[in-house]
């Protein structure tokens, strides 16, 4: 069945071309095999002929989407539902505590520090550093004391976070910046004086070209120079590999990590602080060599609490003496469950409880549980109601540092914003501790969690958000899924998602293999030589779709980002019948050399390398680049890149739009957004709405979605929640 999509008014006919980029002669030759790379000029951003090429994309996208219709509305309506805000986390240093909300009207969130007659100051405002909205903050930690705080920033989405550390009293910036800490953790030790932190060598001392990688562990004392600070650990280590520090609540013992780039596994250790110096501990093994994850952290009762996938993965809980840290020392206190992923815990043994209670958070397929359980034995005590019928994702469990009576978390499904909840180990009972900042009337919407099968036969599961409680006709719907680096969909709050829906659309995120939805296990299922299971799983998600009558093939779009834009690369490639439209962003598509740009390399585990004969033959197996086709009807693409991104680089996307442009045998428009000063990860509020507002009103115009429409907010159908 074929449907006729109408030109938005002064979007230029759909007879018309895009601007051609010069196809070239390149052919790789690798292990053998030839491997064409028409559009290799496309990698260098700053030659004349791209940035020629790039601005003609940039007007042919305009022309095309500027004037599609329900924009403006789509636009108000973002702006209603976005200005709910956010609160956060409470992190309790004593009687005062910090947290990070974003009030409505407001860019960006703020961190603050309330003191404990209620009394509250913003301490770190990046719009007020950056009137411009292009600073984040990216981290922060107050020491144990809560009286200095160390925070990280980055500008234009570089992500290229700085160190910087405050006074909380006085709101004096006392150091910074202190360069090279991206993906850094912090680890205060008792007083203020001094933290542990992961910093990258300096440029000169590592080769050319692996200026993002060589970290070290180093103790830095307030005050002096970076340059003095000592190393603690790492020399000798690979160069991707990441490190993570840790540092028990009564500051006495230490825990450092290693892992290879994003691999799904780490070795640890862990030291005694009272036993010499913190600059120079003594490390002690707790896992080397295992492929698991692990993390493990000291107790106020004196024992080694060890969270880890090993033998386990779904995950399990156990003891141990942190004198024998090791497996074999291990008893489980949690044990893995069948059918539920463990996600983590907290300790509430204050003075105050009655007993002490072992929280524990998982998940089941996707789904947020709390249950309250006996600390000594591990037995289940209750599970723990939580609100609404929805199913909905606990984000977080934070604790005070010296134990107490009481456990907060964040909660989020697709009809509310999210909330932090707090449980109380005096009455076992839940209870609201913060809403959103904000209000929005929000459409009335049905979540529906359904089940199907994919290629080889294995069940998958997604959520259906949809404007009514079956499916009545097909309509306009989104196919959104990530599919990898071990990263679970759980149900979350969206403006986007409820825009879509009370317009009368419906969106389903799919729950595929190489997520950990179902554990490692399924992690693993759908990473290196496995990677096309995934896809697999996708191209069977929109069949349901079309099969259980939500949707159907002129009326389905796909959308992923980063690692989910490989997802829908492979998607329009594999299956181009199965989609009228694909909203493709920050996407890996040249996966042969995926590594020699960004941070790729640090991607292997997940992927594979082009350097291994079989790996190559895994990854031109799928790499979407290099699977386009003259000849091919493919779906309407919208790209969307960053220009700030230094994770994954807007080259993938130049040279997909170029091969689609040349190669499609139909007159459905290949697009190119790009955006200057921001990157791959946080961004402004009114650049949020920007491009959902590009990406959606796209997708609508070619799935038929009536933006402009009657909805359920208009007859009063919706609620104010």
């Amino acid at each position: 069945m074929t449907r006729s999509v109408q030109p938005a008014e002064h979007a230029p006919d759909e007879t018309s071309r895009a601007p051609a980029a010069a196809r070239g002669d390149t052919v790789d030759v690798l292990f053998g095999r030839p491997v064409p790379d028409p559009y290799r000029a496309l990698e260098e951003a700053d030659s004349p002929t791209t940035r020629a090429w790039s601005a003609a994309q940039d007007e042919w996208f305009h022309a095309h989407v500027d004037h599609l219709a329900g924009r403006d509305r789509l636009r108000t309506r973002l702006g209603e539902l976005l200005a709910t805000g956010m609160t956060g986390l409470p992190c309790w240093r004593g009687e005062r505590h910090f947290l990070v909300r974003r009030d409505p009207g407001s860019e960006h969130a703020i961190l603050f520090v309330v003191e404990p007659d209620g009394t509250e100051r913003a301490l770190v405002d990046p719009v007020a550093i950056d009137p411009a909205g292009t600073t984040t903050l990216d981290q922060w930690v107050p020491s144990d004391e809560g009286d200095r705080l160390a925070y990280l920033l980055s500008s234009g989405g570089d992500e290229e976070s700085r160190l910087y550390v405050l006074d909380v009293d006085t709101g004096t910036r006392i150091e910074g910046p202190i360069e090279r800490v991206r993906d850094t953790s912090i680890a205060w030790l008792s007083g203020g004086e001094a933290f542990y932190m992961v910093r990258r060598l300096p440029p000169d001392a590592v080769p050319e070209g692996e200026e993002q990688h060589h970290r070290r562990v180093y103790l830095h004392r307030v005050g002096t120079d970076p340059v003095e600070d000592s190393e603690v650990f790492g020399a000798g280590s690979e160069p991707g590999t990441y490190f993570g520090v840790g540092v028990s609540p009564d500051g006495r013992w230490l825990t450092v990590s290693s892992s290879p780039g994003t691999a799904p596994r780490n070795d640890l250790w862990l030291a005694d602080l009272g036993a010499g110096d913190p600059g120079r501990p003594e490390l002690r093994p707790v896992t080397v060599g295992l492929d698991a994850l692990t993390g493990a952290r000291v107790g106020r009762d004196g024992r080694l609490y060890v969270f880890t996938d090993l033998d386990a993965p779904r995950g399990r809980l156990c003891v141990a003496d942190p004198a024998a840290p090791g497996p074999a020392g291990w008893r489980d206190l949690i044990a893995e469950e069948p059918d539920a992923v463990l996600s983590g815990f907290a300790i509430l043994d204050g003075p105050e409880a009655p007993q002490p209670v072992l929280l524990v958070t998982r998940t089941r397929h996707a789904v947020g549980e709390l249950t309250a359980c006996d600390p000594t034995t591990g037995h289940a005590i209750a599970r723990l109601p939580m609100p609404g019928g929805s199913p909905g994702s606990i984000g977080g469990l934070a604790e005070r540092p010296e134990g107490g009576h009481e456990a907060w978390f964040g909660w989020s499904d697709y009809t509310a914003p999210a909330a932090v909840l707090r449980y109380d180990a005096r009455t076992g009972a839940i209870d609201t501790w913060a809403t959103a900042p904000g209000s929005a009337t929000l459409p009335d919407v049905h979540v529906h969690q359904e089940s199907y099968t994919s290629a080889d036969g294995e069940t998958v599961r997604m959520f259906v958000i949809a404007p009514t409680a079956a499916p009545d006709r097909p309509r306009p719907a989104v196919l959104y899924g990530y599919g990898g680096f071990g990263i679970s969909l759980g149900p979350a709050y969206s403006a986007g998602v409820l825009a879509w829906v009370e317009a009368g659309g419906v969106y389903a995120i799919a729950n595929l293999r190489g997520g950990t939805e179902e554990g490692e296990e399924w992690h693993r299922a759908g990473m290196r030589g496995h990677k096309q299971r995934v896809f697999d799983d996708f191209h069977a998600a929109a069949e349901h779709l079309t099969t259980r009558g939500w949707s159907a093939p002129d009326r389905l779009a796909a959308s992923g980002g980063s690692n989910g834009g490989l997802l829908v690369g492979a998607a329009l490639t594999q299956r181009p019948e199965l989609y009228a439209a694909v909203a493709c962003s920050m996407p890996l598509l040249d996966m042969v050399r995926y590594e020699r740009f960004g941070l790729g390399r640090l991607w292997s585990d997940e992927y594979g390398s082009a350097e291994v004969p079989e790996e190559l033959d895994w990854l031109l197996g799928y790499s979407p680049y290099h699977r386009v086709r003259a000849g091919v009807d493919y779906p309407a693409v919208l790209f969307t890149v960053f220009d700030g991104d230094s994770r994954v680089d807007p080259l993938h996307a130049r040279k997909m739009c170029a091969a689609l442009q040349h190669a499609s045998a139909g007159d459905r428009p290949v697009l190119l957004r790009a955006e200057a000063e921001v990157g791959h990860a946080a961004r402004s509020v009114t650049r949020t709405i920007e491009l959902n507002v590009d990406t959606l009103s796209f997708l609508a115009a070619r799935t038929g979605l009536d933006l402009d429409g009657p909805s359920a907010r208009e007859s009063g159908e919706g609620s104010d929640r």
